[in-house]
């Protein structure tokens, strides 16, 4: 047993380079994010240093994995994926993609009182995908103002300020693709002011 656990914490190195690189995130970028110094970041990943569990788990929160994926924990038989929703101010985000890199989903339930925030434009990397499910969202992306009902959807680069919140009194229920592919923003909304 004990021979099992250290090969596999042997081998967290080799992933935790993969993913880096994977990434196209620079160690320097990494520490940044995690907190984790540069050097301890290249010892764990040149296996000079034995991972521990305070390393890893921003490790891993940084990369979008699970522990279980970043160690290469066996398979326990239970092919169900058990996603955990987060809750903060309003809003419960569950993931619906678990690998590290590539687009990664997510279902989004805004409470009403999210409509009662002050619009806050946000920008980071990357492109997102909105798919409108239930409610009206409302989306504020550059100058525009707009309301996305059910059916609807946008397609932004996140690096133009965006928000987004309830558009009435109703909570709002969508999906997320986020991802660093992409194309041009194509937008599938009427401006807000045009809304019934």
């Amino acid at each position: 047993m004990a021979g099992d656990l250290d090969q596999a914490l042997d081998a967290v190195g080799g992933r935790l380079r993969a993913l880096r690189r994977q990434r196209d995130v620079t160690l320097a970028d990494l520490s940044a994010e995690t907190g984790i110094s540069v050097s301890t970041l290249s010892r764990l990943e040149s296996g000079s240093r034995k991972p521990t569990l305070e390393l890893l788990l921003p490790l891993a929160r940084a990369y979008g994995v699970t522990l279980d994926e970043l160690v290469d924990a066996p398979p326990t038989g239970d092919p169900r994926i058990h996603l955990r929703p987060v809750t903060r101010y309003g809003m419960t985000m569950l993931p619906l993609t678990r690998r590290a890199g590539g687009i990664q989903a997510y279902k989004i339930v805004l409470s009403a009182k999210s409509r009662s925030a002050a619009p806050d434009p946000q920008t980071h990397e990357g492109y997102e995908w909105l798919y409108i499910l239930n409610g009206r969202l409302r989306l504020v992306l550059g100058d525009h103002d707009l309301v996305l009902a059910p059916g609807e959807a946008a397609e932004f680069d996140t690096r133009v300020p965006h928000w987004f919140g309830a558009a009435d009194d109703e909570p709002v229920e969508f999906l997320s693709l986020f991802g660093r592919q992409g194309e041009r923003a194509h937008l599938r909304a009427r401006p807000r002011s045009q809304q019934p």
